[in-house]
């Protein structure tokens, strides 16, 4: 798992405290698992935003992060993270949409290795910088078509998909180790679901969560 990213922490609207109030506010929201608290309290999220917007980095909102795309709230992160982790270590996770690298950053301080997909090759470059600055070691970013996974590194504990699908591809189900979980916003325009695949020894279990609303996942790179 990564190491602490306590250098370059920040000061005033980013600085640690503010960080701490970020995770105050996502425990009142429902968020339970310490490490994934942990994680939130520890990765700085202005880091993976442009410097203009590094104020409102611990706003539960998500900002734009450019070429059409944000990085998603904070309270999305940790739930994601949350339901796919349920609060236990993880050996191996697949990010599809790596988007800045922020929420890959969460996750490797949740699992050993998190293999990241992200189509657009500018924000792959700005994720490997900001990765590297904050010295997290355990994350691959790859520029590749995420939309049936990366079978590549399979099988995965976890898969957290951070852009909206209109369905779940078997393919990408297939790529789950037995007891592993699927995090998706599945749907389009603004009827998306949050939804939780569990791979079973016989076929899959589905739960939908809430209401979410993410950009749609696109095929091919850019």
């Amino acid at each position: 798992m990564a190491g602490p990213v306590n250098h370059l922490a920040g000061i005033g609207m980013t600085s640690p405290r503010t960080r701490a109030r970020m995770v105050d506010r996502l425990r009142e929201q429902g968020i339970r698992s310490p490490l994934v608290l942990d994680a939130m309290a520890n990765v700085p999220r202005h880091l993976f935003l442009e410097e203009g917007l590094q104020h409102r980095a611990y706003e539960d909102t998500p900002l734009p992060i450019g070429e059409g795309q944000t990085i998603s709230s904070p309270y999305t992160v940790a739930q994601s993270c949350e339901l796919a982790s349920r609060g236990r270590p993880l050996e191996i996770v697949l990010e599809i949409g790596g988007g800045c690298g922020y929420q890959a950053a969460v996750l490797a301080r949740l699992a050993r290795k998190v293999v990241s997909i992200e189509r657009i090759a500018r924000l792959v470059g700005r994720a490997r910088r900001t990765l590297r600055e904050l010295r997290v070691n355990n994350v691959l970013v790859r520029n590749a078509d995420g939309s049936l996974g990366y079978p590549a590194g399979a099988p995965y504990d976890a898969i957290v998909v951070a852009a909206a699908m209109p369905y779940i591809p078997d393919a990408l189900k297939a790529q789950l180790k037995p007891g592993g979980r699927l995090v998706a916003p599945v749907g389009s325009g603004d009827v998306q679901t949050m939804m939780v695949i569990e791979a079973r020894e016989k076929g899959y279990t589905e739960r939908e969560v809430e209401a979410v609303r993410f950009v749609p996942l696109l095929p091919g790179v850019a």
